[in-house]
């Protein structure tokens, strides 16, 4: 029996992107997997929303206000049938194509969670800005000496999970720090993302990147505050 892929994509202010995402997913043969492509709209101002409204064959959600990626994705989760789940963004900076290899891993018993790794990749050299370069070096660096892991990409978009995972993970961060957030939880519960390498075509802020240094200290707070958590609740038992 064939095990359902849902792809969620948290998709906000991508009117120039979003047909040409959703074209190169569905040009994607899966083996044994099949695709079931879920969108959140996070209250787009820019035309996203009449491009969507005027689509079929998947399944679309409206925030009813601009919540963030974290609160979007976890919107995706709930709608979701698949027994696996990946998060996929909106533009144009990773690659579809990488699917099977992120699947696989999962499909083979080999994990329960996958992360695709920029770090590893072909691309591993390119970067949108040297900030952003630099601050996921940081928050990849700062997870690893933290919570004893030895990923090379926290950060990365593509992550990719057991439904039954996620299940017994407690989502709260509503914005971009749901990356780290989940990362931490997992981390915390031995479960250690498997990593394969994964193309990445960056983009910058004039072609609409939304992420900001705001954003990375975020991550950071959310960092420290999960591992100070666990250990309070570790030493009191």
């Amino acid at each position: 029996m064939k095990q359902t892929l849902s792809i969620i994509i948290p998709c906000y202010n991508e009117k120039d992107t979003i047909l040409q995402i959703l074209e190169k997913i569905n040009n994607v043969n899966l083996y044994g997997v099949e695709k079931e492509i879920i969108i959140i709209d996070d209250f787009s101002i820019d035309g996203t929303r009449k491009i969507l409204n005027s689509l079929n064959d998947y399944i679309i959600i409206f925030n009813d206000k601009n919540y963030g990626k974290g609160f979007s994705v976890r919107q995706g989760i709930k709608n979701a049938s698949g027994n696996i789940i990946i998060i996929q963004d909106a533009d144009l900076e990773y690659n579809p194509q990488n699917y099977n290899d992120l699947v696989k891993p999962i499909l083979d018993n080999n994990a329960q969670v996958v992360y695709g790794s920029r770090a590893k990749g072909p691309n591993s050299a390119q970067h949108s800005h040297l900030t952003f370069y630099l601050g996921g070096k940081l928050l990849t660096k700062l997870t690893n000496i933290l919570y004893h892991s030895k990923l090379s990409d926290q950060p990365t978009c593509y992550k990719v999970f057991k439904k039954s995972v996620l299940d017994i993970i407690d989502l709260k961060e509503n914005g971009f720090g749901f990356c780290s957030e989940i990362t931490c939880k997992l981390l915390i519960k031995d479960i250690e993302p498997y990593e394969v390498p994964i193309d990445y075509f960056p983009r910058n802020k004039s072609d609409g990147k939304k992420i900001s240094w705001k954003d990375g200290l975020r991550a950071i707070y959310i960092i420290f505050k999960y591992r100070i958590k666990s250990t309070i609740i570790n030493r009191d038992g």
